[in-house]
């Protein structure tokens, strides 16, 4: 049993928070925990205990939405295949490369997705062996250096027009696949040490309590609306985070390196208050909601 000093009770209210997420729109455990829990630990410590967590997770979303699954398993089929090479590639960059560069690749890749989503991007992408291969490659590298995978998942289903039960299903599905095949590369690679299993202790109790609840809550409200909030406080903590690894890397002095965060969230609430016009405008969300839960 970990002792519980103040960095333990920060992750467990950030993982008590993330997990409600996950419940209500099917995904948001790792890409809400990872940017704040970073501030504490490294990717090296924080990974492995995540993606133990998200296997159980994954699984349990996938077997709620199994309906879905004989509907898009030919689309997502080649980015499986691509998740595979990926996956040993970003394992072994989790061991090779320094933990503050790691942090620095996992926010600058993270903060842009979000914002994309944020914006309401739109294009059409049809399913093909073509998109799905180096995206399942990029997603693979992707998932296994931070364990985030989300917001690009979220876009491509988005983009190729998935109603709801299918994008819970396609999500699920792929996530269950990432999830086992990175637990599995780890444990050849010898990345689940002790330090990694005291995080279980806070990630456990908080997906038991969380996940359910965010079940519940969310037929109660507007789903994009949440949605969008959920995504906005992303956004300001990966800005935030984002900073911070750039005065610990040397790569920007203190002062100005929080301007990266100021920028983020000027940028966000410009986002959000276009959002929420449109939603006041027409009398409801903008119909990406429909496909994005």
């Amino acid at each position: 049993m970990p002792e519980f000093g103040a960095a333990m009770w920060f992750l467990v209210a950030t993982t008590c928070f993330a997990a409600f997420v996950n419940g209500a729109i099917g995904y948001g455990f790792s890409s809400l925990t990872v940017p704040l829990a970073l501030i504490f630990y490294t990717n090296r410590i924080l990974n492995p205990a995540i993606v133990i967590i998200e296997v159980f997770v994954n699984v349990y979303v996938l077997l709620v939405n199994l309906k879905g699954v004989r509907a898009v398993w030919r689309r997502v089929f080649p980015v499986l295949l691509g998740l595979l090479p990926g996956i040993a590639l970003g394992g072994y960059a989790l061991t090779s490369l320094q933990p503050g560069w790691i942090k620095f690749a996992t926010y600058t890749i993270i903060l842009p997705l979000i914002l994309l989503q944020a914006a309401g991007w739109r294009r059409p992408i049809e399913a093909s062996w073509l998109v799905g291969l180096p995206f399942g490659w990029m997603l693979g590298i992707l998932y296994s250096v931070t364990t985030i995978s989300g917001p690009p998942l979220a876009m491509l289903f988005n983009n190729q027009g998935l109603v709801k039960h299918e994008f819970r299903a396609g999500l699920a599905l792929v996530r269950v696949a990432e999830s086992s095949v990175t637990a599995f590369v780890y444990y050849q690679l010898g990345l689940f040490i002790s330090e990694s299993g005291s995080l279980l202790y806070v990630f456990i109790p908080s997906v038991m309590l969380g996940i359910p609840l965010g079940s519940y809550v969310i037929r109660r409200i507007d789903p994009e609306i949440f949605r969008r909030i959920c995504m906005s406080f992303d956004a300001w903590i990966v800005g935030f985070g984002l900073s911070r690894v750039l005065i610990e890397i040397d790569l920007v002095q203190s002062a100005w390196a929080y301007s990266v965060m100021a920028a983020a969230i000027l940028i966000d609430l410009c986002l959000l208050y276009l959002f929420l016009l449109r939603t006041v405008r027409f009398g409801q969300s903008d119909g990406l909601g429909e496909l994005r839960i």
